[in-house]
């Protein structure tokens, strides 16, 4: 079996993605976790856009984190996407679509000021919404069986244990199917171990260094 060795930063949404991959796999690997704001030469060298994950397989590179789950599917059972042509192009194009969601977490925790924050908010409704119009019964995206979709928006909605300790932001008010998803994932192994157990506090202290309307905004506690 290669050895695989996950490149990452414990922040990282695309890194998470990788590592629920991996675990759902039940994939041995090794996993590296660097400083992005003093990224070490050997990692510049390997990158070719100085992003993580990287995925480093019997000396071989692999960047982008869309590239190395569907190698991991491509190699690794179980499959985790569909086996209809059809749908499995389906399920890759809202893996595209959750990576536009992650863009626009981005704009929202670094918001200037409250009319941002505000529009930011209704900009992430929005794909909350067609994401509510896209799900089943649940109580994954395809249904019982989890995929690389859920793999992807676990991360998403992580976000919000930290988002719903600074105020009630409405995102996901009347989205039953998308809450009931959100709690699904919340509650996987996969997904509760894609992070450290103090990852909430460094999130926290990231957005707070932002120094946005939302850093504004947070309690002078930090989250337990």
């Amino acid at each position: 079996m290669s050895h695989l060795e996950l490149i990452s930063h414990k922040l990282c949404p695309y890194v998470q993605r990788a590592v629920i991959a991996l675990s759902e796999k039940n994939v041995p690997f090794t996993r590296t976790d660097i400083d992005l704001a003093a990224k070490p030469a050997w990692f510049k060298a390997l990158s070719p856009l100085g992003k993580v994950p990287l995925l480093r397989v019997d000396g071989e590179v692999l960047f982008e984190s869309a590239v190395i789950i569907e190698y991991l599917e491509d190699t690794q059972a179980p499959a985790l996407h569909p086996a209809d042509a059809l749908q499995r192009a389906r399920h890759r194009a809202w893996i595209e679509f959750g990576s536009t969601v992650l863009n626009d977490i981005w704009g929202f925790y670094t918001a200037a000021d409250a009319a941002q924050l505000q529009a930011k908010g209704e900009q992430l409704r929005g794909k909350f919404e067609r994401l509510e119009a896209a799900l089943g019964a649940g109580p994954f995206f395809a249904g019982e069986r989890f995929g690389l979709v859920d793999a992807v928006f676990a991360p998403v909605f992580r976000y919000w244990e930290l988002f719903d300790r600074i105020d009630d932001f409405g995102v996901f008010d009347g989205l039953a199917r998308v809450q009931a998803w959100r709690q699904a994932l919340a509650e996987r192994p996969s997904v509760r171990g894609a992070v450290a157990p103090d990852y909430l506090q460094h999130l926290a202290d990231f957005v707070r260094a932002q120094g946005g309307e939302l850093a504004r905004l947070m309690p002078v506690a930090e989250p337990a």
